[in-house]
């Protein structure tokens, strides 16, 4: 009995197809490309959700931010950003195969003796950018030590050493030093300062 309602199903399928078919051709030919097209759509528009990283959102919550950057991190690459390496050993090939995170130029520690402010700009960008074409593109810190003044940088405005300062008992001095030098530092394009120091 099923067996013969089957065939009566099939035998109309067959008879009723073709001209179905012919009514439709063109809604058959269109049916591929047209989900093609919408293939495509959704592949460019749901590609966004794939991209999305959300480190790099700066209108999420800075513990929601920390948490994603660290469950993306190799090992290496937290060790590499736990790590300053003094600017003397750094090459733009060190800092990115190392995961470099930090930068210092200590005492001396100059491009070029007689080094001017965009010269020190052009370097700490340079290392900047290794660190930015690594994988998870984290910016580095570079920290210089400005003691007395941006002493490194030929031209850069002197002061005295920390005891002479602390010896004029005078914070409002000091304080406005300590801002002077902040604005020579952050002119070559360095974040950070190792001063003033208070003892």
């Amino acid at each position: 009995m099923l067996g013969v309602m089957a065939s009566k199903l099939l035998a109309r399928v067959r008879r009723l197809l073709p001209p179905l078919l012919r009514r439709h051709r063109m809604a058959l030919l269109t049916a591929p490309a047209v989900f093609a097209a919408l293939l495509l759509f959704w592949a460019v528009l749901g590609g966004t959700d794939a991209d999305y990283v959300l480190y790099k959102d700066a209108t999420k919550p800075v513990e929601d931010r920390v948490a994603d950057l660290l469950g993306r991190m190799t090992l290496a690459e937290k060790i590499g950003q736990m790590t300053q390496i003094e600017r003397l050993v750094a090459t733009p090939d060190v800092l990115r195969d190392n995961f470099i995170g930090s930068l210092l130029s200590g005492g001396g520690s100059v491009p070029r003796k007689g080094a001017t402010a965009k010269e020190w700009q052009d370097m700490v960008d340079g290392f900047q950018r290794a660190c930015m074409s690594t994988r998870l593109a984290i910016p580095m810190i570079y920290g210089i030590d400005a003691v007395h003044g941006q002493n490194n940088v030929y031209g850069a405005t002197i002061f005295p050493h920390n005891v002479g300062l602390g010896a004029t008992r005078d914070p409002y001095l000091v304080k406005r030093i300590g801002e002077a030098t902040a604005l020579e530092v952050r002119a070559t394009g360095i974040q950070y300062a190792f001063a003033p120091c208070i003892a």
